[in-house]
């Protein structure tokens, strides 16, 4: 796995691209190399799918999580707990899963100074097929409102476009080629495509597939990854 070439990794996106499900599986796939593994749910805004709800399952597998004292209220200004500004010192690799929005992640905002002169990785999860107005167009400028909030600037995309278990290798198709045009307009590279992991053998059917990592995962987190 080569995407995360820092120890800090910022997973970001809009609700329903599947941020929450692909930072659980980089947690896991990291934590079964045997590396010290943190995972941070940055989410005080708006509860849908959040990592912290699949705390147990983390654990278990030797995966720290770290998420805000009033993460599931509806607070303004929920209280961050001291162990969410000590994420940045931690040893290993630590994953930060980012709110859906520009609502959502503004909460990084608070720390971004703690990542002047870090080497990091601000990931953008896009998703085709999250609603039915999403466009390259749209998926674009809603970057740069979570740009503006966590006061980051995103260094790639990953495509994550999928119908969950109805995913064929034609929807995988047509999701490369959203997820292409949205790194021309972002101007950001296309590093990864993910894939749901028993769908890995209809990648021979997509010889276009052709920039950025594969990664496979399993659906741990709904609804769209």
């Amino acid at each position: 796995m080569n995407i995360i070439s820092g120890k800090i990794s910022i997973i970001c996106g809009h609700y329903g691209t599947g941020k929450t499900n692909l930072a659980i599986n980089l947690a896991r796939d990291h934590a079964k190399l045997g590396e010290k593994v943190t995972i941070v749910d940055m989410d005080i805004v708006n509860p849908y799918f959040r990592t912290s709800d699949y705390r147990k399952i983390l654990e278990e597998e030797q995966i720290e999580v770290i998420a805000p004292v009033f993460g599931a209220t509806n607070l303004d200004l929920p209280s961050l707990p001291a162990s969410m500004y000590m994420a940045f010192e931690k040893e290993g690799t630590v994953i930060f899963d980012l709110g859906g929005d520009d609502v959502g992640s503004t909460v990084m905002g608070r720390f971004s100074e703690r990542l002047q002169g870090r080497e990091y990785e601000m990931l953008y999860v896009v998703n085709k097929y999250r609603d039915i107005d999403c466009s390259p167009q749209s998926t674009a400028e809603i970057l740069k409102e979570i740009e503006a909030v966590t006061k980051l600037k995103a260094t790639g995309i990953i495509n994550n476009s999928n119908l969950m278990y109805e995913t064929t290798a034609e929807h995988i198709e047509k999701g490369y080629s959203f997820a292409v045009e949205t790194s021309k307009l972002t101007g950001l590279p296309l590093v990864a495509n993910i894939i749901r992991r028993d769908l890995m053998s209809d990648i021979k059917r997509i010889p276009t597939l052709k920039v950025g990592e594969i990664i496979p995962v399993d659906i741990i987190a709904g609804p769209s990854f």
